[in-house]
Protein backbone atom coordinates (compact mmCIF):
# COMPACT_ATOMS: atom_id res chain seq x y z
CA UNK A 1 0.00 0.00 0.00
CA UNK A 2 1.22 3.48 -0.88
CA UNK A 3 0.22 6.59 1.03
CA UNK A 4 0.01 9.60 -1.28
CA UNK A 5 -0.04 13.22 -0.15
CA UNK A 6 -1.63 15.53 -2.71
CA UNK A 7 -0.91 19.25 -2.48
CA UNK A 8 -2.85 22.12 -4.05
CA UNK A 9 -0.41 24.97 -3.41
CA UNK A 10 -1.52 28.52 -2.79
CA UNK A 11 -0.20 31.68 -1.18
CA UNK A 12 -3.39 32.08 0.91
CA UNK A 13 -4.69 28.52 1.22
CA UNK A 14 -2.69 25.38 0.55
CA UNK A 15 -4.90 22.33 0.29
CA UNK A 16 -3.72 18.87 1.25
CA UNK A 17 -5.24 15.44 0.82
CA UNK A 18 -4.04 11.99 1.81
CA UNK A 19 -5.10 8.66 0.35
CA UNK A 20 -3.90 5.10 0.65
CA UNK A 21 -3.66 3.32 -2.69
CA UNK A 22 -3.22 -0.33 -3.48
CA UNK A 23 -3.81 -1.25 -7.10
CA UNK A 24 -7.16 0.17 -8.12
CA UNK A 25 -8.34 0.49 -4.52
CA UNK A 26 -8.08 3.93 -2.91
CA UNK A 27 -8.99 4.88 0.63
CA UNK A 28 -9.40 8.35 2.16
CA UNK A 29 -6.99 9.14 5.00
CA UNK A 30 -7.44 12.87 5.60
CA UNK A 31 -7.59 16.33 4.07
CA UNK A 32 -7.72 19.99 4.91
CA UNK A 33 -6.11 23.35 4.30
CA UNK A 34 -3.15 25.24 5.63
CA UNK A 35 -4.30 28.83 6.12
CA UNK A 36 -1.24 30.80 5.08
CA UNK A 37 -0.63 33.88 7.19
CA UNK A 38 2.40 36.04 7.71
CA UNK A 39 3.67 39.58 7.39
CA UNK A 40 6.01 38.79 4.51
CA UNK A 41 6.16 36.30 1.67
CA UNK A 42 9.08 34.62 3.43
CA UNK A 43 6.92 34.16 6.54
CA UNK A 44 4.16 32.62 4.43
CA UNK A 45 6.52 30.24 2.62
CA UNK A 46 8.07 29.24 5.94
CA UNK A 47 4.60 28.45 7.32
CA UNK A 48 3.76 26.28 4.29
CA UNK A 49 7.06 24.42 4.72
CA UNK A 50 6.71 23.81 8.47
CA UNK A 51 2.99 22.90 8.37
CA UNK A 52 3.52 20.40 5.55
CA UNK A 53 6.51 18.89 7.33
CA UNK A 54 4.35 18.44 10.44
CA UNK A 55 1.69 16.69 8.30
CA UNK A 56 4.38 14.44 6.84
CA UNK A 57 5.55 13.48 10.31
CA UNK A 58 1.97 12.80 11.44
CA UNK A 59 0.75 10.83 8.41
CA UNK A 60 4.00 9.35 7.02
CA UNK A 61 3.18 9.60 3.28
CA UNK A 62 5.32 7.63 0.81
CA UNK A 63 4.95 10.01 -2.15
CA UNK A 64 3.99 13.61 -2.86
CA UNK A 65 1.87 14.68 -5.83
CA UNK A 66 1.54 18.38 -6.56
CA UNK A 67 -0.09 20.62 -9.13
CA UNK A 68 2.36 22.13 -11.62
CA UNK A 69 2.64 25.87 -12.23
CA UNK A 70 0.21 27.36 -14.70
CA UNK A 71 -0.31 30.92 -15.86
CA UNK A 72 -2.97 32.30 -13.57
CA UNK A 73 -4.64 35.69 -13.79
CA UNK A 74 -1.31 37.44 -13.98
CA UNK A 75 2.41 36.81 -13.74
CA UNK A 76 2.58 37.88 -10.09
CA UNK A 77 0.01 35.21 -9.12
CA UNK A 78 1.94 32.57 -11.06
CA UNK A 79 5.17 33.54 -9.30
CA UNK A 80 3.56 33.31 -5.85
CA UNK A 81 2.05 29.95 -6.75
CA UNK A 82 5.48 28.75 -7.90
CA UNK A 83 7.04 29.83 -4.63
CA UNK A 84 4.35 28.05 -2.60
CA UNK A 85 5.00 24.93 -4.70
CA UNK A 86 8.71 25.27 -3.99
CA UNK A 87 8.11 25.37 -0.23
CA UNK A 88 5.93 22.22 -0.45
CA UNK A 89 8.43 20.39 -2.65
CA UNK A 90 11.28 21.28 -0.30
CA UNK A 91 9.30 19.86 2.63
CA UNK A 92 9.04 16.54 0.74
CA UNK A 93 12.62 16.52 -0.52
CA UNK A 94 14.02 16.99 3.00
CA UNK A 95 12.24 13.70 3.85
CA UNK A 96 13.61 11.97 0.69
CA UNK A 97 10.06 11.62 -0.63
CA UNK A 98 9.48 11.19 -4.38
CA UNK A 99 7.63 14.12 -5.96
CA UNK A 100 5.32 13.95 -9.00
CA UNK A 101 3.86 16.99 -10.76
CA UNK A 102 0.61 17.15 -12.73
CA UNK A 103 -0.96 19.85 -14.88
CA UNK A 104 -4.42 21.06 -13.83
CA UNK A 105 -6.04 19.71 -17.03
CA UNK A 106 -4.41 16.30 -16.48
CA UNK A 107 -5.78 16.14 -12.93
CA UNK A 108 -9.31 17.07 -14.02
CA UNK A 109 -9.15 14.57 -16.90
CA UNK A 110 -8.10 11.77 -14.52
CA UNK A 111 -10.76 12.47 -11.91
CA UNK A 112 -13.71 13.92 -13.84
CA UNK A 113 -13.00 12.66 -17.36
CA UNK A 114 -12.86 16.18 -18.77
CA UNK A 115 -9.84 18.49 -18.66
CA UNK A 116 -12.04 21.58 -18.56
CA UNK A 117 -14.10 20.50 -15.53
CA UNK A 118 -14.99 23.14 -12.96
CA UNK A 119 -14.33 23.03 -9.21
CA UNK A 120 -17.78 21.74 -8.28
CA UNK A 121 -17.39 18.79 -10.67
CA UNK A 122 -13.99 17.97 -9.14
CA UNK A 123 -15.44 18.19 -5.63
CA UNK A 124 -18.34 15.91 -6.58
CA UNK A 125 -16.13 13.26 -8.20
CA UNK A 126 -13.67 13.28 -5.30
CA UNK A 127 -16.60 12.70 -2.94
CA UNK A 128 -17.89 9.82 -5.11
CA UNK A 129 -14.50 8.18 -5.75
CA UNK A 130 -13.54 8.24 -2.07
CA UNK A 131 -17.06 7.52 -0.72
CA UNK A 132 -16.96 10.60 1.48
CA UNK A 133 -20.02 11.48 3.58
CA UNK A 134 -19.77 15.19 2.65
CA UNK A 135 -18.26 17.34 -0.08
CA UNK A 136 -14.75 18.49 0.87
CA UNK A 137 -13.77 22.17 0.79
CA UNK A 138 -12.56 23.19 -2.71
CA UNK A 139 -8.81 23.37 -1.98
CA UNK A 140 -8.86 20.08 -0.05
CA UNK A 141 -10.86 18.46 -2.87
CA UNK A 142 -8.29 19.68 -5.40
CA UNK A 143 -5.49 18.18 -3.29
CA UNK A 144 -7.35 14.86 -3.07
CA UNK A 145 -7.88 14.99 -6.85
CA UNK A 146 -4.13 15.42 -7.32
CA UNK A 147 -3.46 12.38 -5.09
CA UNK A 148 -6.08 10.37 -7.02
CA UNK A 149 -4.54 11.39 -10.36
CA UNK A 150 -1.16 10.15 -9.14
CA UNK A 151 -2.66 6.87 -7.95
CA UNK A 152 -4.50 6.32 -11.25
CA UNK A 153 -1.29 7.03 -13.20
CA UNK A 154 0.68 4.56 -11.09
CA UNK A 155 -2.00 1.89 -11.57
CA UNK A 156 -2.04 2.43 -15.34
CA UNK A 157 1.76 2.18 -15.54
CA UNK A 158 1.72 -1.03 -13.48
CA UNK A 159 -0.82 -2.56 -15.89
CA UNK A 160 1.03 -1.47 -19.03
CA UNK A 161 4.55 -2.48 -17.94
CA UNK A 162 4.04 -6.27 -18.25
CA UNK A 163 2.41 -5.83 -21.67
CA UNK A 164 5.43 -3.88 -22.93
CA UNK A 165 7.59 -6.96 -22.36
CA UNK A 166 5.53 -8.80 -24.99
CA UNK A 167 6.20 -8.17 -28.62
CA UNK A 168 4.41 -10.12 -31.28
CA UNK A 169 3.19 -12.63 -28.69
CA UNK A 170 6.75 -13.25 -27.44
CA UNK A 171 8.75 -11.91 -24.58
CA UNK A 172 11.43 -9.47 -25.64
Amino acid sequence: MTRILGIDPGSRLTGYGLIDAEGQRVCYVGSGCVRVQGATLADKLGLIFTELQALMVQFQPDELAIESVFMHRNADSALKLGQARGAAICAAVTRAMPVAEYAPREIKQAVVGRGGADKTQVQHMVRVLLSLPATPQADAADALAIALCHSFRNTAIARVAPAQKLRGGRLR
